[in-house]
C-alpha cells in the first residue's frame, strides 16, 4: 500500500506530552489506553477508529520502560484487551488493535541492538503507517468504485460511512456525475442525518427514509453503498445495525449490493452467525425479554408513562388525558419544520416527536437501546463486491486477502 504524499487529515502528535500516562511502563502497564484513545478521537472527528488505537499502541510503546520483547508484548496485549472491553462495540478499534500486534510480531528485533531504539523505531513505523494509509486508501478505493456508480444513478445507503461519502463526493464533483441519494435514518444514533447534511451542503440530493422504508425505496434504487467496520475471513462484514436487512431485501429486489472497506479493517474472525459478533455485552442481554414481575421493568414504565418523554429531551411534547395527540399539536401550534431546520437544530427536531395515546414517548429509552444490537453480521451470499485499497474483491477473495496481510496462523 503505497503511502500518500500528503494527509487530508490532521494527524494527532505522537510524542507529546499526554496526561493519559498515570505512571511509567515496566514490568506491568500502567499506561492508560482508554484515554489515549478516547483523546485522539476527540482531536479529531474524522480520525478512523482502527487507526486511533493503531495511534494509543504507538504511544504507549514510546513511553514504555519494558526491556524485553515478551515484556514489551504482555503490555501491549494488556492494554489491547482493557481498550476492547471498556467499548459497548470494539469491533473498529479490535482491527487496528490486530494490526499493531501483528506489526510487533513480524518486526525484525536484533538481539544486538539497542531495544529502546527497536521501540521507537517501532512506533514511528506504525505511526507512519497509520498517518498515510487513511488518504491512500480511500483514493484507490474512490478509484476502484467510480465505474460502478453510472451517471443519473440513485444510490442507497446506510448511516454513516466516511469512505462512502468520499466516493459519493468524488462521483459527483470530480467526475461531474448526476448522483441521487437515499440514506436511512440509522437509528438510534441518527447517522444517517450526519450523512444527508454533508451530502446536501455539497450540492448532492439526498433524502432520509426511515429504516424500516427500505424494502418500500429499495425498487426506486439503482446500487446500494455502505461502508464497513469490519471485514471477516468468510467474506462477509460487520457494519452499523440494519446493514444486514438492506442487503436481503437488495439481493431480493436484483440490486447489486457493493461494500466499501480499507484494508486496515481487515479482521481475523469468521462468526457463523449474528450472535457470534465480539460485541461487549457485560452489562446488556440482547434481545432480552422483560421482567414481568420486576417493579422497575423499564417497558412497563416507558409505555405506560403519559407525563414523561423518555428518551426524547426537554421540551417534549407531554400528553394530557382525555385529550387527542391532533388537538394538543394544534393548540400548542407548533410550526413545521422542514429536514434541513431539523437538522440544523436537534433540539427543534426532538420536539417533534410525537406522544401516542396512552403510550407516552415513541422514542426507546437509553435502557431499551442497550438490549438491542449495535452492529450485524452480512454474510457473504449478499455481497456482489468489496471495495478495498488492495483490489475488487468477491467474497471469496477477502480469505487470500487476510492471508496477504496477517500470513498464516499465529
Amino acid at each position: 500500500m503505497a503511502p500518500s504524499a500528503t494527509c487530508s487529515s490532521s494527524v494527532p502528535t505522537l510524542f507529546a506530552p499526554s496526561s493519559s500516562t498515570s505512571g511509567t511502563i515496566a514490568g506491568k502497564d500502567e499506561f492508560d489506553v482508554i484515554s489515549a484513545y478516547h483523546n485522539l478521537l476527540a482531536s479529531d472527528s474524522e480520525l478512523p477508529f482502527p487507526i486511533a488505537a493503531i495511534f494509543a499502541l504507538s504511544e504507549l510503546v514510546s513511553k514504555s520502560k519494558a526491556a524485553t520483547t515478551t515484556e514489551l508484548m504482555e503490555n501491549i496485549r494488556s492494554a489491547s484487551q482493557r481498550l476492547k472491553s471498556s467499548l459497548e462495540n470494539p469491533v473498529p478499534a479490535t482491527a487496528g488493535l490486530d494490526l499493531f500486534t501483528r506489526f510487533v510480531v513480524t518486526k525484525s528485533w536484533d538481539s544486538g541492538d539497542d531495544f529502546e531504539a527497536h521501540k521507537a523505531s517501532l512506533a514511528a513505523l506504525a505511526h507512519e503507517f497509520a498517518t498515510h494509509t487513511v488518504p491512500s486508501c480511500r483514493e484507490k478505493i474512490c478509484e476502484l468504485v467510480l465505474p460502478f456508480i453510472k451517471d443519473d444513478s440513485v444510490v442507497l445507503t446506510h448511516s454513516y460511512s466516511r469512505v462512502v461519502m468520499q466516493a459519493l463526493k468524488f462521483a459527483a464533483l470530480h467526475q461531474r456525475k448526476r448522483i441521487s441519494v437515499y440514506v436511512t435514518e440509522s437509528r438510534p444514533h441518527g447517522l444517517g442525518l450526519k450523512t444527508y447534511k454533508q451530502l446536501m451542503n455539497h450540492g448532492i440530493p439526498c433524502t432520509v427514509i426511515l429504516d424500516s422504508a427500505v424494502a418500500y425505496t429499495m425498487p426506486k434504487v439503482d446500487l446500494v453503498l455502505t461502508g464497513a467496520e469490519g471485514v471477516v475471513e468468510s467474506g462477509g462484514f460487520l457494519n452499523a445495525v440494519g446493514t444486514y436487512g438492506m442487503a436481503i431485501i437488495a439481493k431480493a429486489c436484483n440490486k447489486p449490493f457493493f461494500a466499501l472497506a480499507e484494508s486496515f479493517k481487515f479482521l481475523r474472525m469468521f462468526p457463523l452467525s449474528q450472535f457470534d459478533l465480539p460485541t461487549n455485552n457485560t452489562n446488556r442481554n440482547l434481545l432480552a425479554f422483560p421482567d414481568l414481575d420486576s417493579q422497575s421493568n423499564d417497558a412497563l414504565t416507558t409505555t405506560t408513562t403519559t407525563t414523561t418523554a423518555i428518551g426524547v429531551g426537554e421540551g417534549a411534547q407531554q400528553e394530557d388525558d382525555g385529550k387527542d395527540v391532533q388537538q394538543q399539536q394544534d393548540q400548542h401550534d407548533t410550526p413545521k419544520l422542514t429536514q434541513t431546520e431539523m437538522i440544523s437544530d436537534p433540539t427543534r427536531a426532538t420536539k417533534h416527536h410525537k406522544v401516542v395515546a396512552g403510550l407516552g414517548a415513541t422514542l426507546m429509552s437509553r435502557q431499551q437501546e442497550l438490549i438491542n444490537p449495535a452492529i450485524d453480521y452480512t454474510t457473504p451470499d449478499l455481497v456482489t463486491f468489496l471495495f478495498s485499497d488492495v483490489g475488487v474483491l468477491t467474497p471469496s477473495g477477502v480469505g487470500d486477502a487476510l492471508l496477504a496481510v496477517y500470513g498464516g496462523a499465529d
